[in-house]
């Protein structure tokens, strides 16, 4: 007899088994008639693991660098408002109230404003947390300055 307190190996290898995401990187495009931009976070939808998480990162300086007259405050409201989106909170209006496929799929439509994302791309992960890192670390923090984990 099966201790209670133990799973399957079955359930255990299921349970842990890669799933499909989808994600796109989160832009700030200060002038979009030059097409310029710098990558500030990830947002990422695991189905499966009903999982909708978006992490923004953004470098003041390097922005500054790119567009030296950006309003960063209007960057930052505008991100605080992607992340409450994904988030489902009442600061991110209406939209924050879908459910979670829909509210994804708002994020990342094609947009021509200051906050865009790129195409939407897929990965396999049994952790979308850890995937949403690791994309950071690849596409958003500068070289050298990944989380280490």
């Amino acid at each position: 007899m099966q201790s209670p307190d133990r799973e399957p190996a079955r359930l255990v290898a299921e349970r842990q088994e890669a799933k499909w995401y989808s994600y796109a990187i989160i832009r700030v495009v200060p002038r979009v008639e030059r097409g310029e931009f710098l990558n500030v976070g990830v947002v990422l939808f695991a189905r499966e693991q009903e999982f909708l998480g978006t992490r923004i990162e953004v470098d003041p300086r390097r922005l500054l660098n790119l567009a030296a007259n950006l309003d960063l405050g209007a960057v930052d409201r505008h991100l605080a408002t992607f992340q409450a989106i994904t988030d489902g909170l009442p600061g991110g209006g209406p939209i924050a109230a879908l459910p979670p496929p829909e509210r994804f799929h708002w994020l990342v439509s094609p947009r021509s404003t200051i906050i865009q994302t790129s195409p939407v791309h897929v990965g396999r992960s049994a952790d979308p947390a850890k995937a949403l890192e690791d994309l950071l670390d690849e596409f958003v923090r500068p070289v050298g300055s990944g989380s280490g984990s």
